[in-house]
């Protein structure tokens, strides 16, 4: 036994990605400006972040060089 297709309804065809339904914003193409000043925020954010992770690694530094010179001390 075999499956056999359904015939489509006739009626105007719409592609997909043009339905309201699927969700997804229509692609806007960059300029080569906007694509570098995006790659220059996102770098900028990237950085701040790796600042915040140092100051927190050098306090913690800080509290195991002061356990050190505890420890030796005795």
């Amino acid at each position: 036994m075999t499956a056999q297709k359904q015939p489509e309804p006739q009626g105007p065809k719409v592609p997909a990605r043009a339905t309201e339904s699927s969700g997804r914003k229509p692609w806007i193409k960059k300029t080569p400006v906007e694509v570098v000043l995006e790659q220059i925020g996102k770098q900028e954010q990237k950085v701040q972040q790796m600042e915040v992770d140092l100051t927190r690694e050098r306090r913690e530094l800080q509290k195991l060089l002061k356990a050190k010179e505890v420890l030796e001390a005795k």
